[in-house]
């Protein structure tokens, strides 16, 4: 299935999590997602499923001044 992480296309496969998401890209911690504009707790990465289309926003603090 096709998913939009960080606006790029991404082939997951059927039945993948948030969690397979973020391994896809290999983001590294801190960072929060969300999934169609709905923040998802991390405890639910592994749990939330994901469906075509789906767009994944993973977000990394910024820090400065």
């Amino acid at each position: 299935m096709k998913v939009f992480i960080n606006k790029h296309e991404h082939e997951l496969a059927s039945g993948a999590t948030l969690a397979d998401a973020i391994a896809a890209i290999e983001a590294k911690p801190p960072f929060a997602a969300a999934v169609n504009t709905q923040f998802v707790p991390r405890t639910q990465y592994p749990e939330h499923l994901l469906k075509d289309g789906d767009r994944v926003e993973i977000i990394f603090p910024v820090t400065g001044g």
